[in-house]
């Protein structure tokens, strides 16, 4: 039996740091802002990093290194990329015999331009992770204390939602990290509910509660009072929220400032669960997912910074009250 099998997509990642970038501001941008080359020229790159990502690959390697047994879950193609991904994951000591394999649709990429000291745009291809069904899946197999679930697209809800009902009628207890694709479905308010864990951010906490506001401290309230469980609730650089039985948690980031923001809510994500499956204690889960974070994103790549289980590291400080408005 695997301590915990993670679900999600599995994706090639390439980093690119063109040598000029021109950032054009314009309503016709929904950030505000663009970052824009000449037709037809070729823009010489200073830089370029190959690596792996996807939400359910980037949460294994947290548990791999962290010395819990894991399996990842999920679709690749038969190519060039997917290979490296299932060597990267043997690499990490993540159990890949659950993996399958799609024959019409390439591995799943991401293309980063990254733009120092301004943001990043990201070219997404979404390909064989998308076509995983339920025949795709071994259930019998699926032999484990904890599921992950990383974020599914609309192509694949059907298979999450019969995860789900495997994992109920198991007695899996299960994390959920939900997808924005996912927060549309009017069904997922009740999965929600019967999770142990769930983590997202404010905007996806807004979407969930159909708030027409983004009074953060309001909405930390609404998503507490919904729920049962473990909810988390990451705030950027602001840092996390945890809520349980009445009860807030609130931690800082460690440090300001990231080298590469890719991985963060993942690292976060199961950083909080690799913690809670050793302690059960949510405060020391805060503290180990705000550091795992931490050291996530001060690295290129998704998983080159994640802690390792023998590796020091800073604890940030927790507050705690039954009140929101005296910790934030």
């Amino acid at each position: 039996m695997f301590d915990v099998i993670t679900f999600g997509s599995a994706t090639k990642d390439i980093f690119l740091r063109p040598k000029e970038n021109n950032i054009v501001n314009g309503d016709q941008f929904s950030s505000g802002s663009g970052v824009c080359f000449s037709l037809g020229s070729k823009i010489r790159t200073d830089e370029i990093y190959f690596t792996s990502g996807g939400g359910g690959t980037n949460a294994a390697a947290t548990f791999a290194k962290q010395g819990f047994s894991v399996a990842y879950c999920g679709k690749v193609g038969r190519d060039s990329a997917g290979d490296a991904i299932l060597r990267e994951l043997n690499y990490y000591g993540v159990d890949t015999q659950l993996i399958s394999y799609s024959d019409e649709k390439l591995t799943n990429h991401s293309v980063i331009l990254d733009t120092p000291e301004v943001d990043r745009t990201i070219f997404v291809y979404k390909g064989a992770s998308e076509t995983q069904e339920k025949r795709d899946v071994f259930f019998e197999d699926l032999n484990a204390k904890w599921f992950y679930f990383a974020p599914f697209s609309l192509n694949t809800k059907n298979l999450f939602y019969d995860l789900i009902d495997y994992a109920l009628r198991e007695k899996i207890d299960f994390f959920i990290n939900p997808g924005k694709d996912q927060l549309k479905d009017e069904k997922i308010k009740d999965v929600l509910k019967k999770a142990k864990i769930v983590l997202m951010n404010l905007e996806e906490t807004s979407m969930l509660l159909r708030a027409s506001h983004f009074d953060k401290k309001k909405l930390i309230k609404e998503i507490a009072d919904l729920r049962d469980g473990i909810t988390l609730i990451t705030l950027g650089f602001e840092g996390a929220v945890a809520c349980f039985d009445g009860i807030f948690y609130y931690s800082k980031p460690i440090i300001s400032g990231a080298v590469d923001r890719t991985g963060a809510g993942d690292s976060f994500g199961s950083g909080f669960l690799s913690e809670f499956m050793r302690s059960k204690n949510i405060k020391e889960s805060i503290q180990f997912a705000v550091a795992n974070s931490t050291s996530c994103v001060q690295e290129k790549g998704a998983k080159n910074g994640l802690l390792r289980g023998s590796e020091n590291y800073s604890k940030p400080k927790v507050f705690k009250s039954k009140n929101i408005e005296e910790i934030i």
